[in-house]
């Protein structure tokens, strides 16, 4: 080997745990972002089906009939 070579594999050696944990770091980190990532378009595939399940239920509403309530209040005055 030539003294060039002998001498960047000595600074490899060197800086190894320091390019070990970068590395380490980089992929925690992308693993992380790819996580998110993931859960962000499951999250709006869930809410996308939710929101047509919604839309395709027919609407109840209910009739109160108030005129028993209203005379029993203006029979109070």
């Amino acid at each position: 080997m030539s003294q060039q070579k002998v001498d960047q594999h000595k600074k490899e050696k060197y800086n190894r745990k320091q390019i070990m944990r970068k590395q380490k770091r980089e992929q925690l980190l992308m693993r992380i972002c790819g996580a998110v990532f993931a859960l962000a378009i499951v999250g709006w595939i869930g809410f996308s089906v939710y929101n047509k399940i919604e839309a395709s239920q027919p609407v109840s509403y209910t009739e109160v009939d108030m005129d028993a309530l209203t005379d029993y209040i203006s029979g109070l005055n």
